[in-house]
């Protein structure tokens, strides 16, 4: 679980990072920069890359630590957060198939094309955005978990 850890903290840093990469490619949209569009979209892309590396290697310790003899609040708590880590890979599909249509198709001179990119970029933002608040509910449910066994087994 330690070493699962460690692989979440590396997504949470690279998630900020991602965070800064969308304020900056919202505002390069804004100004139909499209050198800045692609450029921060090939970022965008390798960060992703990077963070469902450690994603997938975070959900093989966390099934790891599953398979051991644990108790049944532990291994409930182990699925939340296994739930909530898919769902940040399947946010960070959505967000790197974005990205990969900016950095492939951006063509600001070409406004029917330009509106269609944007589009696409925008519904995959909104079902990132919305996958990422439903994987911070299973962490969060973890959590909560997770604090409850520990209160219990003191108060035994």
């Amino acid at each position: 679980v330690e070493e699962a850890n460690f692989e979440l903290k590396k997504i949470r840093e690279l998630y900020e990072q991602n965070e800064g990469k969308r304020q900056e490619l919202k505002s390069a949209l804004e100004t139909d920069n499209e050198a800045d569009v692609k450029r921060i979209a090939t970022e965008v892309v390798q960060l992703i890359n990077e963070g469902t590396n450690h994603g997938n290697t975070a959900i093989d310790k966390i099934r790891e630590a599953g398979d051991m003899q644990i108790n049944e609040q532990y291994k409930e708590y182990l699925r939340l957060k296994e739930e909530a880590l898919k769902k940040q890979l399947e946010a960070f599909a959505q967000y790197h198939a974005a990205a990969r249509v900016l950095r492939d198709n951006y063509d600001p001179k070409n406004a029917q094309n330009r509106d269609k990119v944007k589009a696409e970029f925008d519904s995959r933002s909104e079902k990132y955005r919305e996958l990422m608040e439903k994987a911070r509910d299973n962490s969060s449910q973890a959590n909560e978990l997770y604090k409850d066994t520990v209160r219990q087994q003191r108060q035994h």
